[in-house]
């Protein structure tokens, strides 16, 4: 397992004698803006950001110069010892983008980045410093606006186990009535106001209100104002896909259940 760990880290690892313009391409091959400096005993000696390469092209170096002259020596490094305050600490650093993990001879192990390591706590991981945090998949922590009939909602955070929006209702617009087999919902409303059906029940929608729409429970939200409403969503489930929508009315003439 180390050692597939290793392989797959080889693209933001360099030798530290090689030349920026080396490092150039190192860095655009592997899509992470940064390498991590090793000798031939695979030792972290530093860092190297594309923006240490952009600051030294400004300074007078030249693409055949060592990257030896510009690397970082002053880097934050983490070991099995290192406590989850200390990580997160490092991590709070506008300046630390990713993090090398070492062995007790400085001999690199890992490498964890600050997305990857938000994930990791997000999905509930114990630390491990021979986790591969490839496996983690970016798009959590990186969603687009989605255009709906009824407004738009983008995602904040989706892992394994829940899902949070955020969902705004244009005005005199509507949720369809619908149901979820897979997933319980919880709402907050944030902002305007309406109406909302939950099972037999008819609630006003108010800043400041929680609802709570249990698994298998017929449920919509109205927006009877001439402003937004806007809403956070936290899904609790074992699936969180568009597919487990079933509607049984709508507005806007998309599929309804039996028809």
């Amino acid at each position: 397992m180390k050692d597939k760990i290793i392989i797959k880290l080889k693209k933001k690892i360099c030798h530290y004698s090689i030349s920026i313009k080396e490092a150039l391409q190192l860095i655009e091959n592997n899509n992470e803006g940064f390498l991590v400096c090793v000798n031939d005993e695979n030792k972290v000696l530093a860092t190297l950001t594309d923006g240490d390469i952009r600051r030294a092209l400004l300074n007078n170096y030249n693409l055949d110069d060592k990257i030896v002259d510009i690397y970082n020596m002053d880097f934050a490094f983490l070991s099995k010892d290192t406590s989850f305050r200390k990580m997160c600490t490092v991590f709070k650093s506008k300046k630390v983008d990713f993090i090398p993990i070492v062995d007790a001879e400085n001999i690199l192990i890992n490498i964890i980045t600050k997305k990857q390591f938000h994930l990791m706590l997000l999905e509930d991981i114990d630390f491990d410093i021979h986790f591969d945090f490839s496996t983690f998949d970016k798009e959590t922590l990186e969603h687009e606006i989605y255009s709906r009939p009824w407004g738009f909602y983008k995602s904040t955070i989706l892992s394994s186990h829940e899902q949070s929006k955020i969902i705004v209702i244009f005005p005199h617009s509507e949720l369809s009535l619908q149901e979820h087999k897979r997933r319980e919902e919880h709402w907050i409303i944030v902002k305007g106001k309406g109406r909302i059906i939950l099972g037999e029940s008819m609630l006003d929608a108010y800043p400041g209100q929680h609802v709570f729409i249990p698994k298998g429970c017929k449920h919509q939200i109205i927006n009877t104002s001439d402003e937004n409403l806007l809403f956070t969503e936290v899904q609790l489930g074992d699936y969180f896909g568009e597919d487990d929508i079933i509607r049984y009315s709508d507005k806007y003439g998309r599929k309804i259940k039996g028809k």
